[in-house]
């Protein structure tokens, strides 16, 4: 493998709005930046593919921006292992050793998925993943879709597939009619989000939207074939060809616990500047809580200036990033998961899918570390990424440590890390 050796004022982890914004503002900053990202282009889970035509203002004034700053993007890219001051990432047949002075994470959130009968059938898939397909290729015109779980994310995701052509069958929202008539009657003090929400409910015009709601069964031989909703005391069966399932989101921190920054309730914990525990390193966007594209491109910008130097700048936007908060605890208390949705999953139920630890063996244990030295929970390709959030929230445990590579890597990658002075890709 080629290794490359590459050295930056300020490194930003992670190219979707927060990782973007960050690097664009460091940039204006007259640093020198480099930005980095498992993806093989810029724009993060919400932008994915919009590079050639973004959908809204944002995102093309924030694109056109970062073209033309021309900002050192390696894409496609692993880590393998970090210590201060370097990053060591895989991309491709490439080893990056990527030093840096200041450090920008901007890592973004994944769908919190919770096991009930049936979610490991094909065609199963997370809400935004289904987008993402779509937007790859995959083709939804004339396919019956149900969108369920809990979030924002499902209007947005059951609009677009409806534009793609899918017949999209419902929309199930697990949260109850109280809470959405607060979260309505709260709009009023973020007209943009009310607007948007608007906009999305006359796209999908049509779809029945149906509060107090959740998937308990998803049947099937080789393939899904229907859904079993349940609202109440109520049960009934849709027959679909794909289900799309996501409860909410959830912050990938597990890179910023690696380098040692002090997480809190699931969140990176940092100041009004953005900055962590550690020193020198930066983090904005959903690892800090989950709150939007809008909040995440502000705390970015907050975080690059911040790097840049620049405190006059960044304290401009705390004004913007107070009020944005506010709208995120309005999400956070609105789609709080309900207790009911603990009765989804039965013993037999996989929860770990790469492994295949049902829950009843889980139940055995008392805590993370128990369950996965006797069942391996946790310890397959996704290393407690889908199983994590979903044991958290059905057992209360949390996952006790963070082990490079954060993500699998071929060998001479760690073999790489070992020659440049970092020993922990190769301990544990």
């Amino acid at each position: 493998m080629a290794e490359v050796k590459r050295e930056f004022d300020v490194l930003v982890v992670g190219a979707g709005p927060a990782g973007m914004a960050a690097a664009c503002a460091a940039t204006d900053c007259s640093a020198s930046v480099g930005i980095v990202d498992d993806n093989q282009s810029p724009g993060g889970q919400i932008w994915r593919g919009e590079a050639g035509a973004p959908s809204t203002p944002e995102a093309a004034t924030l694109y056109n921006k970062f073209s033309d700053a021309k900002i050192p993007f390696m894409n496609a890219a692993v880590f393998a292992q970090a210590e201060p001051g370097m990053l060591l990432a895989e991309s491709g047949e490439t080893v990056y050793e990527l030093r840096y002075g200041k450090l920008i994470l901007a890592t973004g959130a994944r769908e919190r998925f919770l096991p009930f009968p049936g979610w490991t059938l094909p065609n199963v898939v997370g809400a935004g993943g289904l987008q993402a397909l779509v937007k790859s290729g995959l083709p939804i015109a004339s396919q019956r879709v149900v969108v369920a779980g809990s979030g924002p994310l499902l209007f947005a995701v059951g609009a677009y597939l409806k534009k793609q052509g899918a017949h999209v069958l419902c929309i199930a929202e697990q949260a109850g009619r109280a809470q959405l008539a607060r979260f309505v009657a709260g709009l009023w003090r973020f007209p943009g989000k009310a607007a948007q929400a608007l906009r999305l409910r006359g796209e999908l015009g049509g779809v029945p939207y149906l509060l107090n709601c959740w998937p308990v069964a998803a049947k099937g031989a080789e393939k899904l074939k229907s859904v079993t909703l349940q609202q109440g005391e109520k049960r009934w069966d849709v027959p679909c060809d794909y289900l799309a399932c996501g409860f909410h989101l959830t912050p990938n921190t597990e890179l910023a616990e690696l380098i040692g920054c002090e997480v809190q309730e699931g969140c990176v914990r940092v100041n009004q500047r953005q900055e962590t525990s550690v020193p020198d390193v930066l983090c904005a966007g959903e690892p800090t809580g989950i709150g939007g594209a809008e909040l995440a491109l502000v705390e970015g910008e907050i975080a690059g200036y911040v790097a840049g130097r620049r405190e006059t700048e960044a304290e401009m936007r705390f004004g913007e990033r107070r009020k944005l908060r506010r709208f995120a605890r309005l999400l956070e208390q609105t789609f709080r998961l309900r207790a009911e949705l603990k009765g989804m999953a039965q013993a037999e139920t996989i929860v770990c899918r790469c492994e295949d630890v049902p829950l009843g063996r889980l139940r055995g244990h008392t805590s993370w570390r128990a369950a996965k030295l006797e069942t391996r929970c946790g310890m397959g390709p996704c290393q407690g990424r889908v199983c994590g959030p979903a044991v958290e929230f059905l057992l209360g445990w949390k996952a006790e440590s963070v082990r490079p590579p954060v993500f699998p890597v071929r060998v001479a990658a760690l073999a790489a890390s070992k020659d440049s002075g970092g020993q922990g890709a190769m301990q544990g």
